[in-house]
């Protein structure tokens, strides 16, 4: 449990925690740890070194053994990446000439077993096609060593004993005012089991809730509970289903658990009827809960029973909603503005739909809202904030619509403007508000890199990976070459990835690809189609940003046959910055920028674009969106359309960014790290990773806690 828990801690902190070994002369063994480190483009700091110095060297060895793996596995250098073209991104032939010659090759072969469809030859049967052609040994053989260049460094830093850094990082996860990604769901999972001593003050995502909640029953503690969904939640969770409730779940419970779930209802609707009214928003699931529960077995909770009498109908009970609506209908703004007010955050979110309904009651509307302004939360605010940002006369008509899992719709948008000045009083209040509840630092220093990071408003706009950022994102792209690429592993049945790369010009107009059927474009190469992984495969496409004529570069992963992401074994995506000269592996983990996990139920992904500006320098936008996809056979000529549509309606939307919040912040004293040293005494710093050489009193929000940024 304890390796497993410090790979946790690795992993989302980037720190290491120093172990309780015997002091000696590990300065030898830091040193070698160091320089494993930075062949995956990582390294010790300068505090850490120092630690790890003192202890004996065994125990420094020991520790390096651990946390190599895991930073290997954090850039994507676990795996072997092969190409099928050995000499990639030398050696790729034109996309007919391959063709004619594979083509050539199998009718040479007496024993090729060409499949024939409709009269036609099936290309991708051919017998060598789709396989890897050589060893990984002699790809490497074939490559030149990296020359030394501009290449990312990702800095550990020297954190306290296993038990305290997972005790902060439950806290951390726990409390978060954000949803969590995949990846820090199944941490926060795993440390509270571990961590049963430390309590949160707080834990404001329902979702954490639910996890938690399913250590406390194990442990028969108390709930945490006070709505009735926080119950249907638990069961799901205690059901090994989805606590998101965006998945069905096939509830399977205990005694135990079906005990602790009736209490845990009959109290919430005991201290509180009027929550029965939440009930119908998930009718059909409390009706199948209860066919498991069996309340009728419990008369010492009637209230329990109650839940499930509303459910079937038995009892009725009017929704929040539902009598909100009632006055909508009616033509009473004001009134259903006002009883909004009874759930502040409720009445937020409609706020441009109750201005836009009758706009001779936007005076009452806003009234409401500035009498609860004070009781919604922080990430309500913002959420509203970069509404209005797409709601002036000047924004596109487009509207993006994401799901929880990442499928992305584009829809024209239709809504009439809000009137200027109800907007202008909005957008007043909102600002106000918030700077109302940021912290006024003392000395605030701030890495101008992370003022372009869009807020992480949810965890389910982000992957999970290294230098991953918030959908929405800018980021620029220093470097002459762009390599993208994709691997991925089979689990069961034979599946192909394939990686492809649309360019469109500055009207998301006239598409040129690279991929499989196209393997030399526009100053790009492809490095080979791969068909099957049962060992892993990996792809690469190779940009000389110079050459490219487009203004926008989408790289997708479309899933050709097989299984989906959520299915394979593993798979992930990300791109490297080299310059010209510096040759070097296909794969080379000290030029990665970016590797983010695949995962989500649609088939064709969409991890970020990259746009030149006017200025001829290229920015990376995140979008980290899906397409569904058919089932089979997903090519990017087919998505083309739908492509361009999102990625239009992603560039041109405006985002909410850390820049925001730092121009709402008001410090006694500010200090932008562009070139400066960094400060001696204790500071808050906002950057995208920790300096070397902060006081280590500061106050440090970096990519990995940047949700601590959004006020409660």
């Amino acid at each position: 449990m304890t390796t497993t828990i410090e790979r946790l801690v690795v992993r989302h902190t980037h720190r290491v925690p120093v172990p309780d070994g015997p002091a000696g002369a590990g300065d030898a063994a830091a040193r070698r740890f160091d320089a494993a480190l930075m062949s995956a483009g990582f390294k010790l700091s300068g505090d850490l070194l120092a630690a790890l110095s003192r202890l004996d060297s065994d125990a420094v060895s020991d520790l390096a053994a651990r946390v190599l793996p895991v930073v290997r596995e954090i850039v994507g250098d676990h795996v072997r990446h092969n190409v099928y073209f050995r000499d990639f991104p030398h050696g790729v032939p034109d996309t007919l000439d391959f063709w004619v010659s594979s083509l050539v090759s199998a009718l040479a072969d007496p024993d090729a077993d060409v499949e024939i469809v409709g009269g036609s030859i099936n290309l991708l049967s051919l017998p060598k096609y789709g396989k890897y052609l050589h060893s990984y040994e002699e790809m490497l053989a074939a490559h030149d060593e990296l020359v030394a260049g501009a290449d990312r460094v990702t800095v550990l830093h020297a954190g306290d004993a296993t038990a305290a850094e997972a005790d902060r990082l439950f806290l951390a996860l726990a409390g978060s005012v954000t949803p969590l990604t995949a990846a820090e769901l199944e941490a926060l999972r795993e440390l509270a089991a571990h961590c049963t001593t430390v309590t949160p003050e707080a834990i404001p995502v329902r979702e954490n809730r639910a996890l938690i909640n399913q250590v406390r029953v194990a442990a028969g503690g108390d709930l945490l509970l006070d709505t009735v969904t926080d119950v249907l939640r638990l069961a799901c969770g205690l059901s090994l289903g989805d606590v998101t409730l965006a998945e069905p779940t096939e509830f399977l419970l205990t005694r135990r658990e079906r005990r602790a779930l009736l209490a845990g209802l009959d109290a919430v609707v005991g201290g509180n009827p009027a929550k029965l009214g939440d009930v119908a928003a998930h009718r059909e699931r409390w009706k199948r809960l209860g066919e498991r529960l069996h309340p009728h077995e419990y008369p010492r909770w009637p209230h329990a029973r109650d839940v499930f009498a509303v459910a079937r109908g038995e009892k009725k009970v009017p929704s929040f909603a539902g009598r909100v609506e009632a006055l909508l209908g009616g033509g009473d703004v004001a009134g259903a503005a006002n009883l909004a007010a009874n759930a502040p955050g409720t009445l937020f979110r409609s706020l441009d739909r109750l201005l836009r309904t009758d706009p001779s009651a936007s005076g009452a509307v806003l009234d409401a809202a500035e009498s609860v302004a004070g009781r919604v939360s922080g990430r309500v605010l913002l959420s509203v904030r970069e509404h209005l940002l797409n709601r002036t006369r000047k924004a596109k008509g487009t509207r993006v619509f994401a799901s929880a899992s990442g499928r992305g719709v584009a829809v024209p948008d239709t809504r009439p403007p809000l009137d200027p000045d109800a907007f202008r009083r909005l957008k007043n209040l909102l600002d106000a508000e918030l700077a109302s509840r940021l912290p006024a630092p003392a000395h605030l220093v701030v890495d101008p890199a992370v003022l372009d990071v869009a807020l992480p408003l949810s965890g389910k706009a982000t992957a999970d990976g290294l230098g991953v950022l918030p959908r929405g994102s800018l980021s620029p792209v220093d470097g002459e070459l762009l390599r993208f690429f994709i691997y991925w592993k089979q689990r069961e049945y034979t599946t192909d990835f394939d990686l492809s790369a649309l360019m469109l010009d500055k009207d998301y107009d006239h598409p040129e690809w690279l991929s499989y059927t196209s393997l030399r474009k526009a100053g790009g190469r492809h490095s080979g189609d791969i068909t099957e992984a049962p060992d892993g495969a990996s792809e690469f496409i190779d940009l000389s940003l110079r050459k490219i004529k487009a203004r926008f570069v989408i790289p997708q992963v479309n899933i050709y046959s097989g299984e989906g992401f959520d299915e394979v074994e593993e798979s992930f995506f990300g791109f490297m910055l080299r310059d010209a000269e510096q040759g070097g592996r296909p794969f080379e983990p000290k030029t990665v920028r970016m590797k983010s996990d695949l995962r989500g139920p649609a088939r064709v992904s969409l991890p970020l674009a990259f746009v030149r500006g006017k200025d001829g320098d290229w920015r990376a936008k995140w979008m980290h969106l899906h397409v569904r996809g058919g089932f089979a056979f997903n090519r990017v000529e087919n998505n083309r359309v739908t492509t361009a549509g999102l990625t239009r309606a992603v560039i041109e939307r405006r985002y909410l960014t850390v820049r925001h919040l730092v121009d709402l912040m008001r410090p006694e004293q500010f200090t932008m790290l562009d070139g400066v040293p960094v400060p001696g005494e204790p500071v808050t710093f906002v950057g995208l990773d920790r300096p070397e050489g902060l006081h280590p009193d500061s106050t440090v929000v970096t990519l990995k806690n940047l949700r601590d940024l959004i006020p409660a």
